[in-house]
């Protein structure tokens, strides 16, 4: 029967001892991150991101807390209005971890002590404000909550950086009532837009008339005064061409009978005048046919 090699046995049982130790008393953190270590049940130090070293059996890492910045949204909370109106207001909440050890040993559960301020917060906020206060004040009652949070998270390690409310959601007979009174504000508007564009259509076309009466007037002025100056032109060559031609009694009794034929036929000749220098004018004319 072979012997068994005792110092080999103890050789390995140290050694194996030695390697649980080791990986025990080595604890990587990943980065953003930190932990929290225990000696004999105290806090005894923060581990940051990388390798750390603690001592097997004393210390503990107890807990690992992230330290990015982190989003909750809270459920949608009722909230008694003013006015006494029951809205359901949803929220957002931006914050981070600063001191890991007030984050774990100030308070139990930092997440659930934010969201309940949110609520009081919420409610104290909205409790002074009507209906209409609230859907246009989103801009205060985030200023007021991220104020409550600042002041009351300081001392939990944590940092509220931004607060936002989501949702305002007022009751369905109170958005059956919004509706009506939009769509006959929207009515009301289309037909004052209606009347607005009639009535500048009618001011465009009396105003186009208007022009038109005056461009017509002005072009019916030009024309007969282009036409009298015309006919004057006229007047004056003619006259121009008669005392330049110098006629005699023979061409004036020519012309005299060439326009006897359009006094006879014009339509206002009814009457005719016989002048009394007739016997005269006829003894010219005949003068001027008598053969010399």
């Amino acid at each position: 029967m072979e012997t068994v090699n005792t110092p080999n046995i103890v050789l390995l049982v140290i050694l194996i001892l030695s390697v649980v130790i080791v990986s025990r008393a080595i604890r990587i953190i990943p980065q953003a991150q930190a932990g929290l270590v225990e000696r004999l049940g105290r806090y005894h130090r923060t581990l940051n991101a990388g390798l750390n070293l603690i001592i097997p059996g004393l210390d503990r890492l107890r807990y690992r807390l992230d330290l990015r910045e982190n989003v909750v949204s809270f459920p949608p909370q009722p909230v008694i209005t003013e006015d006494n109106l029951v809205v359901s207001i949803d929220t957002v909440i931006y914050f981070q971890v600063t001191d890991p050890k007030k984050a774990v040993y100030e308070i139990v559960n930092y997440i659930q002590g934010i969201e309940q301020l949110v609520i009081t917060t919420l409610r104290n906020s909205v409790g002074g404000l009507d209906l209409e206060e609230v859907l246009t004040s989103r801009d205060h009652i985030n200023a007021q909550l991220r104020s409550v949070l600042d002041e009351a998270t300081s001392k939990w390690g944590v940092r509220v950086n931004r607060v936002e409310i989501k949702a305002i959601e007022p009751p369905n007979s109170v958005k059956e009532s919004m509706e009506k009174q939009m769509r006959a504000d929207r009515e009301k508007r289309a037909a004052i837009l209606t009347a607005e564009g009639e009535k500048q259509s009618q001011i465009l076309q009396a105003e186009g008339g208007r022009q038109a009466d005056i461009l017509r007037a002005e072009g019916e002025a030009q024309a007969v005064v282009i036409n009298a100056n015309a006919q004057a032109q006229a007047i004056a060559t003619v006259f121009s061409a008669i005392h330049t031609g110098a006629p005699d009694e023979k061409v004036l009794a020519y012309l005299y009978l060439q326009q006897l034929p359009a006094i006879a036929n014009g339509s206002a000749s009814k009457i005719w005048l016989i002048p009394s220098e007739l016997s005269s004018i006829a003894s010219t004319i005949t003068k001027a046919f008598k053969p010399e």
